[in-house]
């Protein structure tokens, strides 16, 4: 058993749990920097220190000798500003553990790697130029597209929620090695931020993920515009604001377009249909009124949710006529894990 552990589950164990290598130093009772030798590489696991930090994770002894790497962030996350790393880690974990979930359950059932597009911005393509050929290659029409989860799945893209822990991150994109694509979710989200980070995140995947992207370019303020011009086309929605901007015609319009209210009035001030003065005066109203962070109940857009995986796992689990309980097992996670990410089957 000890020759075959892999030091970097015992990295994503920990990180998936929040901890700090004291953390998991004080509740397996060794030094830290016995800990950071272990995670190096640089000193055998015994048995007995195998099991204590099996015990204090939660994760089953096989979870340790899963062999791979695990994907730093390249990318922005959408989050709001100054997300501490304390919070970041183990979301982080997390999705490595759903990716090499994924790998697993595309690869057992040999499912074809989706053809995502690749659209490098240049000067001829901007975000929003690059939005337009997305919806007339996939031939969405006009107007707000209908459900943006569904249309994402049908084109093969993973999409997985749990619960980041923060309100303040909302989704994050990554590739299995085998170049399956995954857009993970807050669980908390609502209906509206749900969907812009869901076309946030097809903007990183189509412009930025296989492309060389310069550190001068701002791959977030991109993404932004992709989404914005991907769920609101110029010409579809500059109509819509012909006869002012108000307040009640950004809620009627929410309703239509299947975004929040703020992202609207962005839209309008990114297609020159307001003056600065008008933005401004605008923005006070939703802080006056208290719906800048959160936008009046009764406006909420329907929560959509992901099937894709799911129905992978229901397959295999099917054609191998194996228990919930197996296929945690066989994710080498604690089954209160599995159900938490998955459902029972």
């Amino acid at each position: 058993m000890v020759s075959e552990v892999n030091p970097k589950m015992i990295i994503l164990a920990r990180e998936a749990k929040g901890w700090t290598q004291h953390d998991l130093a004080e509740k397996i009772s060794l030094h830290r920097a016995n800990v950071s030798r272990l995670e190096n590489g640089d000193t055998p696991v015994q048995d007995q220190t195998l099991m204590a930090i099996s015990a204090a994770t939660g994760y089953p002894l096989q979870f340790f000798t899963k062999q791979g790497e695990f994907i730093p962030v390249n990318l922005a996350y959408r989050k709001r500003e100054n997300v501490h790393v304390k919070l970041l880690t183990p979301i982080e974990a997390k999705m490595n553990i759903i990716r090499a979930h994924v790998q697993y359950i595309t690869r057992a059932l040999d499912k074809a790697i989706p053809s995502i597009p690749v659209i490098e911005v240049n000067e001829e393509k901007s975000p929003s130029i690059i939005a337009s050929i997305i919806r007339k290659k996939w031939d969405l029409g006009s107007g707000a597209i209908d459900h943006l989860t569904g249309t994402l799945e049908n084109h093969g893209i993973i999409i997985s929620s749990f619960d980041f822990g923060t309100e303040r991150v909302d989704s994050r994109s990554m590739f299995t090695d085998d170049k399956y694509p995954i857009i993970f979710l807050n669980r908390n989200l609502l209906g509206d931020r749900l969907r812009y980070s869901l076309a946030y995140e097809l903007g990183q995947l189509i412009m930025h993920t296989h492309s060389f992207v310069p550190p001068e370019r701002d791959v977030t303020k991109e993404a932004n515009a992709f989404a914005a011009a991907f769920l609101m086309p110029e010409e579809d929605i500059i109509n819509d604001f012909q006869e002012g901007i108000t307040l009640s015609l950004l809620a009627k319009l929410k309703t239509k377009w299947k975004v929040s209210m703020i992202s609207l009035l962005y839209r309008a001030d990114d297609l020159g249909i307001i003056t600065p003065n008008q933005k401004r005066y605008l923005i006070q109203q939703f802080n006056q009124q208290k719906i800048r962070r959160r936008e009046p109940i009764e406006l909420d857009v329907p929560i959509e949710n992901s099937t894709l995986l799911k129905k992978l796992i229901k397959q295999y689990i099917s054609e191998y006529e194996i228990t919930t309980h197996q296929m945690a097992a066989i994710f080498a996670i604690p089954l209160e894990d599995y159900l938490d990410y998955y459902g029972e089957m």
